[in-house]
């Protein structure tokens, strides 16, 4: 029998991404299937935090198995911005077009453009707590290129690659993204269950 997991986000692409990485290891259920409506807030200053809170929340709420994720684009030139607030960098609204345009114009001149996606699951299984992380390290190109993807796939170009994420397409980029990485490594875990 397979595991039922319940994926704590209301983030479209992310249930698609992380349902595509999955395949069919895991029944993945999301919450709209667990019928909770709520947009769970993201009050912790780390991104490890405000993936627990998400999983918390559905644990306390639904009692049932279940996974959360936070991600954050790390930008050395920024100190590591926007980070935790990536996904409201531009302000509360999120929009993923405002964000790109704050980064690039935060970094014109400056000609150190690495950059890491990182992101943290938090996994809450029997009671217990568990946390999985993936980093994949790459650079901020100055415009953007690509149509597939979403945030701030357009202007990131992992290490090794030529292409963005949203130029590499769903597969490539389901392959060895930051996501891939921590749910590859929530998948091992499961299977040793």
């Amino acid at each position: 029998m397979k595991t039922k997991l319940v994926f704590a986000t209301n983030n479209k692409h992310k249930l698609r991404e992380v349902s595509d990485i999955l395949k069919d290891k895991i029944e993945l259920l999301s919450l709209s299937d667990i019928h909770c409506n709520v947009d769970i807030p993201e009050t912790s200053n780390t991104i490890p935090g405000n993936a627990k809170l998400k999983a918390q929340y559905v644990k306390e709420h639904y009692q049932l198995n279940c996974f959360a994720d936070d991600t954050g684009l790390e930008i050395d030139a920024l100190n590591g911005a926007p980070g935790v607030y990536s996904a409201r960098y531009a302000g509360e609204s999120k929009d993923s077009e405002e964000n790109i345009q704050k980064v690039l114009k935060e970094l014109e001149g400056k000609t150190n453009r690495k950059a890491q996606f990182r992101t943290v699951i938090a996994l809450i299984y029997n009671e217990q707590e568990y946390l999985f992380e993936g980093i994949i390290k790459g650079e901020i190109i100055k415009e953007k290129r690509g149509n597939s993807g979403f945030g701030y796939d357009p202007i990131f170009i992992p290490e090794g690659y030529n292409d963005t994420f949203a130029e590499m397409g769903d597969e490539i980029k389901n392959k060895i993204s930051h996501r891939a990485i921590a749910v590859e490594k929530l998948c091992n875990f499961l299977k040793n269950q």
